[in-house]
């Protein structure tokens, strides 16, 4: 397939899927993955708001290094596909950032809420978090063929080149 066609893919699939898998690791080296609704905005940085408490938050405030997985897991066998992200995440904290996120988060299904008067409900005593992952590279599986037998192969795309 050509880089073109996987670029448009994995936008397309970024657009229609509303949860991402956040793969996280603990201090211990305990893997950790939690599916969590998101949005994104135009530099594909992704959203979500969690428990700071939740082991996935706890595990990016000891190491930030995070792989976000979208897929749509209602396709058939056979036809699925998924953008791999590597990044790094953040807790957000300040006002301005906090507004931003969630200005994304309500408005990727259309809700009326104003961002200005929630920040207050991601600070403080709140037990929620907005945070932020920041891409370092994406990746759209490929199809592979090796000797008749099938196989998934990951391939490098770049979603900003092309906005």
């Amino acid at each position: 397939m050509h880089n073109v066609d996987l670029v448009a893919k994995a936008k397309g699939i970024i657009e229609r899927i509303l949860y991402i898998t956040i793969a996280t690791v603990s201090k211990d080296g305990q893997p950790w993955n939690s599916p969590v609704y998101s949005a994104f905005d135009e530099n594909y940085n992704f959203y979500w708001a969690s428990d700071q408490n939740g082991q996935h938050s706890k595990n990016i405030a000891e190491n930030n290094k995070v792989f976000l997985v979208i897929y749509d897991s209602t396709a058939p066998e056979g036809t699925g596909e998924g953008v791999y992200v590597q990044a790094k995440a953040y807790v957000l904290t300040g006002e301005d950032e906090i507004r931003n996120a969630l200005k994304h988060l309500d408005g990727r299904v259309g809700k009326q809420k104003d961002p200005a008067t929630r920040v207050l409900e991601f600070q403080g005593d709140s037990p929620r978090r907005v945070y932020k992952a920041v891409p370092e590279k994406f990746w759209m599986n490929d199809d592979g063929d090796v000797n008749g037998n099938f196989i998934d192969i990951r391939t490098e795309v770049d979603l900003l080149t092309d906005k």
